[in-house]
C-alpha cells in the first residue's frame, strides 16, 4: 500500500484563539488556512468516510471517518501522560536515554529518522537532548509540527530543543550539511501479527496510512556514516537486525530491544 501524501482538512469553526507557528494569536480558520497552504491539504466542509485531518479547538488530529468511535490521533507533547513521564519517569535511566549514550548534562544532538508521533523524541528532549526529527509523510509531519507549536506556548525551552525536517530520511542523512549529529535513532515500522492485542488503534491507523516501510534496511548505512557516536535501532524482540548488520550491543526489555551500533568517530 502506498503512502497517502495528502488528506482533506476539516476546520471546526470555533471562536477559540490559538497560537500559530510564529506564536501570534490566530483563529482556527486562519490556522487551518495556513496548514492547508503549507502542506497542500484541501479544506472541506464535510468529513469523508476515510482518513481526514481535523482542526478542532486549536488542535490538529488525524481522524478515520469509517470509525466514528475513535478519537482523532494527535501529537500532544504537553499531555498529562507525557508530562508525568517527564517529571516522574526514569529520566537518564530510561532505556532509550541509556541506549543513545547520553551522560551527564551534555547537550547531545540526536537525529530521530523515524519519529512517528514523537513520543521517544520528547523523552530525549526532556533529559536535555536536542532532537531533529525527519518525517517523510506530509500528514505525520503536519501533526508533529502542530505538536511543537502547542508545546511552544507553555514549554518554550523544550520546544526550542525540537526541530522538524520534512523529507526522506535516507536522502536527508546522505546529504546532511548541518550541525554534527552525536546519535541517530531508528524505529522503523515493523509489520505486526494480525491478531496481536498489543497493537494499539493509533498504530494500526498509522500502518494503514503509511504502509510497511520497504526501505527500512536502507536507513542504517547513511545513519552509520553520519552519526559520530552511535546509531540506535529499536526493534521488537522477534524482529531480525536491521539491514542484516549485527549491532555492537543490544539492550533488551520485555517487548523490544535497542540494537546499538557504535561508530567510534572523533
Amino acid at each position: 500500500m502506498a503512502m497517502l501524501s495528502t488528506l482533506p482538512l476539516i476546520v471546526e469553526n470555533d471562536d477559540i484563539e490559538t497560537n500559530d507557528a510564529s506564536g501570534a494569536l490566530s483563529t482556527s480558520q486562519s490556522l487551518g488556512e495556513a496548514i492547508s497552504a503549507k502542506w497542500g491539504f484541501p479544506i472541506q466542509s464535510l468529513p469523508p468516510e476515510g482518513f481526514y485531518l481535523q482542526l478542532k479547538n486549536g488542535v490538529l488530529g488525524l481522524a478515520d471517518g469509517s470509525d466514528k468511535k475513535m478519537l482523532p490521533v494527535v501529537v500532544d507533547f504537553a499531555s498529562p501522560a507525557s508530562l508525568y513521564r517527564k517529571t516522574h519517569g526514569g529520566g537518564h535511566k530510561e532505556p532509550i536515554v541509556k541506549a543513545v549514550g547520553l551522560k551527564g548534562n551534555t547537550h547531545w544532538h540526536v537525529l530521530d529518522a523515524t519519529p512517528g508521533l514523537g513520543r521517544d523524541a520528547f523523552v530525549l528532549v526532556s533529559v536535555g537532548c536536542n532532537v531533529t526529527m525527519i518525517e517523510r509523510s506530509p500528514v505525520v509531519a503536519a501533526l508533529l509540527e502542530d505538536g511543537i507549536r502547542r508545546l511552544r506556548v507553555n514549554f518554550p525551552k523544550l520546544a526550542q530543543r525540537m526541530t522538524l525536517q520534512h523529507g526522506n530520511s535516507v536522502e536527508v542523512m546522505q546529504y546532511w550539511h548541518s550541525d554534527n549529529v552525536d546519535a541517530i535513532y531508528l524505529d522503523p515500522m515493523f509489520p505486526h501479527k494480525k491478531k496481536s492485542a498489543l497493537v494499539k488503534k493509533e498504530m494500526r491507523l498509522f500502518q494503514q496510512l503509511l504502509g510497511h516501510d520497504p526501505d527500512a534496511d536502507a536507513l542504517l548505512a547513511p545513519a552509520l556514516a553520519l552519526a559520530t557516536s552511535r546509531v540506535v535501532v529499536k526493534r521488537p524482540n522477534s524482529a531480525p537486525v536491521l539491514g542484516g548488520i549485527s549491532p555492537s550491543m543490544a539492550m533488551k526489555s520485555k517487548k523490544h530491544r535497542f540494537d546499538v551500533h557504535l561508530c567510534h568517530k572523533p
